[in-house]
C-alpha cells in the first residue's frame, strides 16, 4: 500500500467523540514505552506524526489520524505503566475498554510487544482478553534491530510457544523496526488486504 498522505484529526477520552465517518479503524496500543507513536510515525512515512517521548505513559488519550482520506490510524493508551497509581490506571483502563468493546468501526487492534523481552504476565493477560471479548486482533513485534536475528526467531518462537498453550490458533504476528523500516509493507499490506476485503463487502 502507498500511504499518500497521513494527519492527525482529533484527540479524547470519551469514545462517543470518534470520528463519525464510518471508515475503518486500525488501532494500536501496548505497554507503554513499547515503540507505538515510532511505528505510527513509520508506517504512515511523517516523523511528527505521533508523538514521541521517552517518557512512559505519555498517551492518555485516543488519537485519531486519517490516513489516504480513507482509514484511520487510532493510537490508543498504553497498558500497565506504574506510575500512574490505581486512579490513573483504571481511568486508562476505561478508555481503552470503551473504545475497544463498543467502537464498531475498530476493524482490527494490533497488540505491540518488545521482541526483547519473554512473555510478560500484562500482555498475555490482555490478548486473553481480547479473546473471551471476540476482538479482531494481530500481534506486532517491535524493536527488531535491538537483537540478533536469531534472539529475535527464538524469543518469537518461544511466545508463540506461550500463546498456544491457551490458544488453538495463532494471530497474525509481524516483526518490526522503526528505525530500519522493517516490517512496513506487511502491515500496510495486511492493512489494504482487510480494506479491500471491507470495499467488496465480504
Amino acid at each position: 500500500m502507498d500511504v499518500k498522505n497521513a494527519r492527525f484529526v482529533i484527540s479524547n477520552s470519551d469514545v462517543r467523540k470518534c470520528p463519525n465517518t464510518g471508515l475503518p479503524e486500525y488501532a494500536f496500543i501496548g505497554r507503554s514505552n513499547v515503540g507505538k507513536s515510532s511505528l505510527i510515525n513509520m508506517l504512515t512515512n511523517h516523523n511528527g506524526l505521533a508523538k514521541t517521548s521517552s517518557t512512559p505513559g505519555k498517551t492518555t488519550l485516543i488519537n485519531h489520524f486519517i490516513v489516504n482520506d480513507s482509514w484511520y490510524i487510532v493510537d490508543l493508551p498504553g497498558y500497565g505503566y506504574a506510575r500512574r497509581g490505581n486512579e490513573g490506571r483504571e481511568a486508562i483502563r476505561r478508555i481503552i475498554n470503551a473504545y475497544i468493546l463498543n467502537r464498531e468501526e475498530m476493524t482490527c487492534l494490533f497488540v505491540l510487544l518488545d521482541c526483547r523481552h519473554e512473555a510478560q504476565k500484562i500482555d498475555l493477560e490482555f490478548i486473553e482478553f481480547l479473546g473471551e471479548n471476540g476482538v479482531p486482533f494481530a500481534i506486532i513485534f517491535t524493536k527488531a534491530d535491538k537483537i540478533s536475528k536469531g534472539a529475535l526467531e527464538r524469543n518469537v518462537a518461544a511466545y508463540k510457544a506461550k500463546l498456544l498453550e491457551t490458544w488453538e490458533e495463532l494471530p497474525p504476528i509481524f516483526c518490526t523496526s522503526s528505525e530500519k523500516r522493517v516490517g512496513r509493507e506487511e502491515v500496510l499490506d495486511y492493512i489494504d488486504e482487510i480494506n479491500k476485503s471491507i470495499a467488496q463487502g465480504e
